[in-house]
């Protein structure tokens, strides 16, 4: 079970998170979760380019070592990067200790302040001790839209309608640039950046 749209109670569950970034502008905040990968995030970059949008991808460590040529090339084209643990790490799952181990592991890798938990799954001591850490990103970033593009019961269009019904000024959106993903995203994707551009929506890198 996920909730499409985060709601209030639970951005106030944890309130040193970033779930929205809101703004005066007319500004939404795209994300990728999970890359790089070679063909999926080159499909991504393209679409992007298209519109003239930058984007945030929380990169796991293991593919940035595997995948180094893709890592450069987000960054190159002006997008900013964020680190998601080196294993794709669940913190429900896992001692504090491991978790921290294996966020470090992937900061060797990947230099930002941003980091994403994946599945969204954290302790309030990982959170704590991440803050007390000023070695490790500092910045957790949450999201306010989830497309639902990881969901195997939905379809591309499903993915659309959940970003169209969802998204507001400020909103950060989460797509994901893996294989898992990869049928509902490349039907999605294309939509929501039209549909987006044609809303008069800037599409905006997540500051560190």
């Amino acid at each position: 079970m996920y909730l499409v749209k985060t709601p209030f109670w639970l951005r106030a569950l944890y309130p040193s998170c970033t779930w929205r970034l809101p703004s005066k502008e007319k500004v939404v905040y795209l994300t990728f979760d999970d890359g790089p990968h070679p063909e999926i995030t080159s499909f991504v970059l393209d679409q992007l380019k298209s519109y003239d949008a930058k984007a945030t991808f929380f990169c796991i460590g293991n593919n940035v070592l595997t995948h180094p040529n893709i890592f450069e090339k987000i960054i190159q084209q002006g997008h900013a990067v964020g680190n998601h643990t080196y294993d794709h790490l669940n913190g429900w799952e896992n001692s504090t200790q491991a978790y921290i181990d294996n966020i470090k592991s992937a900061h060797v890798l990947i230099h930002s302040n941003l980091f994403r938990p994946p599945y969204g799954r954290i302790k309030r001591q990982q959170i704590n001790k991440i803050k007390s850490t000023t070695l490790l990103p500092q910045k957790i970033i949450m999201w306010d839209v989830l497309s639902g593009d990881f969901d195997k019961n939905l379809n591309g269009n499903d993915c659309v309608k959940n970003i169209i019904e969802n998204t507001s000024s400020g909103s950060i959106l989460v797509f994901h640039d893996s294989e898992k993903a990869w049928d509902r995203l490349k039907v999605a994707l294309p939509i929501v950046l039209n549909y987006l551009h044609q809303q008069g929506y800037s599409m905006s890198v997540i500051q560190e």
